[in-house]
């Protein structure tokens, strides 16, 4: 099978322990993440080969990263290293009616000064058969994003399946750029698209419904304007609490909707990284099913990275298709 690409961001994360405000805590837990990172992490948990691109500080702090990084067998060829510090985000984890908080320190860091005419993404991309970027990266820095163009140019060129997770983080965008305007533009060269109606909503400034009717008409505006995209998957999420969620799975491909049963997850652990295991879930999916298992798939991948801590989904394929099968009492395994 094919190999998969990701290219994103290695960020750090400093949490106090437990559930504490960063007020009431001297110490701090640290994890290794980062959207794309999440996403390629989850993948080789579950057998896939990935590569990933990325930019971390030449200190060790970044070679710590490389590590991480590698021990998911994840080939690390393609990141390379700066003078500038690795990027990092605070979070105080929430419970119950308390939501979570986070505060980002990563505008200046190792990989907003990516260097776009560093990277070989032909030879990157050999053996590849799926490319996956999110809209964080492209708002970081303008060097970030100028790599990001030229990846996806050059995936196109090679015919390389392209999935996008459009995420629009308003609180980065800071170097002149319109975010919308340029997500519009990156999602026009993808072809699998993973959001819904308020990323399509973001992107066309369009005002359509979150309903299945209000989705539908969405993903046929999204296609119209963008016609390279051919499949659309879209994970819902109801928050009851911070401590309780549910999720749902529906998409449009070839014009036909369909959506998976909601999914709930009591006494959460950590909702950070959810997002990223329903990418990495459909991604798997979709090189493995077909498009209604890949979604069903997707949406047991997400709901099982809400009881893991950290960033990552650690949870292997058979974990995974258990949950999907609906076995999830809990029962020990011997």
């Amino acid at each position: 099978m094919g190999k998969i690409l990701t290219f994103g961001e290695i960020i750090m994360r400093l949490s106090p322990p437990g559930n504490r405000t960063m007020k009431q805590s001297h110490e701090m837990e640290f994890f290794f993440g980062g959207t794309e990172l999440n996403v390629a992490s989850s993948l080789a948990t579950m057998g896939c080969e990935v590569k990933h691109i990325s930019a971390v500080s030449d200190d060790f702090v970044g070679e710590s990263a490389l590590s991480f990084v590698k021990s998911f067998g994840i080939d690390t060829s393609f990141i390379s290293k700066n003078e500038h510090p690795l990027g990092l985000y605070f979070l105080e984890v929430g419970s119950s009616v308390r939501a979570s908080r986070i505060a980002y320190n990563r505008l200046n860091g190792s990989f907003a000064n990516i260097q776009a005419d560093k990277i070989d993404w032909k030879n990157a991309l050999e053996g590849c058969d799926y490319f996956h970027w999110t809209g964080i990266s492209p708002g970081i820095s303008e060097s970030a994003y100028e790599s990001l163009k030229e990846g996806l140019k050059t995936a196109r060129e090679l015919g390389v399946e392209i999935t996008t997770d459009p995420a629009y983080r308003s609180n980065l965008w800071k170097y002149g750029k319109n975010g919308n305007e340029v997500l519009k533009e990156l999602v026009s060269l993808s072809t699998i698209f993973i959001g819904g109606v308020n990323e399509i909503n973001e992107i066309l400034g369009t005002q359509f419904s979150s309903d299945k009717n209000g989705f539908i008409e969405a993903c046929e505006e999204l296609k119209k304007q963008c016609p390279s995209i051919h499949k659309i998957f879209d994970k819902i999420r109801i928050g009851v609490t911070a401590s309780s969620q549910q999720t749902q799975g529906r998409a449009l491909v070839d014009g036909n909707y369909f959506e998976t049963v909601f999914l709930e997850i009591d006494n959460v652990v950590d909702r950070i990284g959810t997002g990223d295991a329903f990418a990495a879930g459909l991604i798997y999916g979709l090189k493995n099913f077909d498009d209604e298992k890949a979604l069903n798939f997707a949406n047991a991948a997400c709901a099982i990275k809400h009881t893991i801590l950290g960033d990552i989904n650690y949870c292997g394929a058979e974990d995974i298709l258990e949950v999907m099968a609906g076995n999830s009492g809990g029962r020990i395994k011997r």
